[in-house]
């Protein structure tokens, strides 16, 4: 027998104009002429060889990761970002669940980050209309057109819409490949279970924009640069609303896994900076990696010249060129380092804000 649900049809959904944000993007953006933070001289001897590793792994057509977590885009970065992005230094950007999310609000209304804590005692924390409506419904019409998570929501902003199906045609669709595409038909069907859940009008789903020149997703989807998103069930505020639907987000995040796995494939040679993330970063790397591995020694080869750059507030003092710590040092229970000083290649660790990181890190290529 089923566990009992929580049935998420009897909540009380407001709609998203009734919060209270506390980051407005066009007061609170980071342009990128802005001046970063006094630097130590440690880290800005990380970020010259970091910029001499991303110039020459650009030149020889290898991987430029960029990896970072929802913080980066609530920060107000995303011009920064896009200007990486515009040059060519980054040629993937991946994040997990709550970046898709905020970098969609302030594409959408121009302001994210609601007061958790008193959401929360309200029962209002995540329970909002728009964010959770059209996110899972970009999601699952992405899924059923075989996109990936990012790319879903990157071309919803891009494009101001989607395209909502027929019922009828989707019925064909189920019945035509179950045999010989049952994974097509599966979308297909969740699709039109979604449609008819929520009585949605074939055509074009018309939802305007104004803010998106803050949009990186929309940004990456113009540029055709790939941009993964990493998300945890259950963790994410578009899980609160019952139009979500984990099956169409598992088909998309499966997608982005395996083009995020393929990125890494060529990473020998290549960068991967990873800002702000101690967990979805090294977890996904790690895992990205060891298949690249796998295959690598299949072809006679091995990965043994990738760059890690690894930028975050904690602190670190240990000289990780010497392997990993003793248990007795802090440095040991950071699983940042942990996690990715066991992957080979060479990595750097610098203590800084994410602001001061890639400010001084886009005036650094520029030069």
């Amino acid at each position: 027998m089923p566990y009992p649900q929580v049935d998420r049809r009897q909540l009380n959904i407001k709609l998203l104009s009734a919060r209270k944000d506390k980051v407005y993007i066009e007061r609170d953006h980071v342009p990128v002429t802005a001046q970063p933070a006094p630097l130590p001289d440690n880290a800005l001897a990380v970020i010259r060889e970091t910029v001499e590793r991303l110039k020459a792994a650009k030149a020889a057509g290898k991987s430029r990761m960029l990896v970072f977590g929802a913080h980066a885009i609530k920060n107000g970065l995303t011009p920064v970002f896009v200007k990486l992005i515009e040059d060519g230094w980054f040629t993937h950007l991946a994040t997990n669940g709550a970046g898709i999310i905020h970098d969609w609000e302030f594409a959408f209304q121009g302001h994210s980050s609601e007061d958790v804590r008193g959401n929360v005692s309200r029962g209002e924390f995540g329970v909002w209309q728009e964010t959770g409506f059209n996110l899972n419904l970009a999601i699952i019409v992405g899924a059923y057109r075989g996109m990936g998570y990012g790319e879903s929501v990157g071309a919803f902003v891009e494009n101001e819409g989607m395209e909502i199906p027929k019922q009828s045609e989707l019925i064909k669709e189920v019945v035509k490949t179950i045999v010989e595409n049952p994974e097509q038909a599966a979308a297909a069907a969740d699709l039109l279970a979604t449609i008819r859940a929520f009585d949605l009008k074939p055509g074009w789903y018309a939802v305007p924009h104004p803010f998106k020149q803050f949009g990186l997703q929309s940004a990456a989807y113009r540029m055709k640069v790939p941009f993964t998103s990493h998300p945890m069930i259950g963790h994410d505020i578009i899980y609160v609303h019952p139009m979500n639907k984990c099956a169409a987000i598992g088909r998309a995040a499966e997608r982005d896994f395996l083009a995020f796995a393929q990125s890494v494939s060529n990473l020998d040679g290549g960068v991967y900076v990873s800002i702000g993330s101690a967990v979805m970063s090294p977890m996904i790397f790690e895992k990205s990696l060891s298949m690249s591995q796998n295959l690598a020694l299949q072809q006679g080869t091995h990965m043994d010249n990738h760059f890690m750059c690894i930028v975050d507030l904690q602190e670190s003092h240990w000289d990780w060129t010497k392997g990993e710590p003793p248990m007795d040092n802090p440095d040991y229970y950071l699983r940042y380092n942990k996690s990715f000083n066991r992957m080979g290649g060479h990595m750097r660790y610098v203590t800084a804000d994410n602001r001061d990181f890639l400010l001084a890190l886009v005036k650094g290529l520029e030069q």
